[in-house]
């Protein structure tokens, strides 16, 4: 459903994109993960037909997003980071007003309106204005907007941005539904656990280019085993167990948590040895356990082996 070969971007003095190639079959979700800047939304740009290719083809629903544009635009919806709607409207008015935009009559507009405010939970708020409701409840509405014509292929550029965990999760069961009525979706986040959560494949952009792909699993598999990670009494004793780890391989750490992760190439032998030199330490821990990568980790370990090629 959507088909990307050799893209390149070039603006004066920066390349945004080089040689980004991907596919998505219809009716799934891929996220294309990136740091700001890594050229997660110029992705999004040219394959929405908003800015065109340096050089590079891509197809959308079998369209050419350069000659064939006006098909390609037929055939999505976008999401921005932003919401696109008109504040002093009421939900229903805004939905309405953008089935009639995109051709429906007046009363075709206004039942596909009132379809999407029963399929969001939106009822309570569809009277509303725009302006009144809370940050999760303009992202559904903005979401709805796209789809008031039903697109082949919805493109949400980090959708839950800003939001709270409870909206942010409305959000993912929303995507999740879309994806099971044959909807191909291109989400850009920032947000490991959503792409973990939501996608059936994983595109990793940094600085313009493709670093990894493959399904959440495969990229853990890929970043090298498990990770051996401590869990501290007090965080006073972070700074020391990263130093006294610090030459066994990468560290990461979670001061919200107090945890410590040092990646275990050595499986059960690595567990072993943290465990002795934490013990010499003499610093209390509550836990230490062997554990798969997170997709974080997969990120800044793909990052990282990036930046050093």
């Amino acid at each position: 459903m959507i088909e990307c070969s050799g893209l390149t971007k070039t603006y004066p003095g920066l390349t945004a994109l080089r040689d980004v190639s991907f596919s998505v079959p219809t009716g799934s979700v891929l996220a294309l993960l990136g740091h700001n800047g890594a050229g997660k939304t110029t992705t999004v740009q040219i394959l929405s037909t908003l800015v065109s290719p340096t050089s590079g083809h891509a197809r959308v629903a079998g369209y050419d997003v350069v000659e064939q544009a006006a098909q390609v635009r037929e055939s999505i919806g976008v999401t921005g980071q932003d919401a696109c709607l008109d504040l002093l409207l009421t939900g229903r008015e805004n939905l309405t007003l953008f089935g009639r935009l995109q051709g429906l009559r007046r009363r075709a507009a206004l039942l596909r309106a009132d379809e999407l405010i029963d399929q969001f939970d939106l009822e309570s708020a569809a009277d509303r204005p725009v302006q009144t409701y809370s940050g999760g409840m303009r992202r559904r509405i903005d979401i709805a907007a796209a789809l008031v014509v039903p697109p082949k292929v919805l493109f949400l550029d980090e959708p839950t941005t800003g939001l709270d965990p409870r909206s942010r999760r409305q959000v993912w069961a929303l995507v999740s539904s879309l994806a099971a009525q044959d909807v191909t979706v291109l989400l850009t986040t920032q947000y490991l656990e959503e792409a973990d959560v939501l996608s059936d494949a994983i595109v990793i952009l940094d600085s313009g280019r493709v670093v990894a792909r493959g399904t959440a699993e495969e990229l853990k598999q890929r970043a090298g085993g498990s990770y051996c990670q401590v869990t501290l009494v007090h965080a006073a004793d972070m700074a020391r167990v990263c130093a006294v780890l610090g030459d066994i391989d990468e560290i990461d750490t979670d001061e919200d948590a107090n945890t410590v992760s040092v990646r275990a190439l050595g499986g059960v032998a690595t567990l072993s040895e943290v465990c002795r030199r934490t013990d010499e330490l003499g610093v209390e821990l509550i836990d230490i356990s062997l554990r798969k990568p997170t997709l974080d980790e997969v990120f800044l370990h793909m990052t990282r082996a990036a930046l050093s090629r």
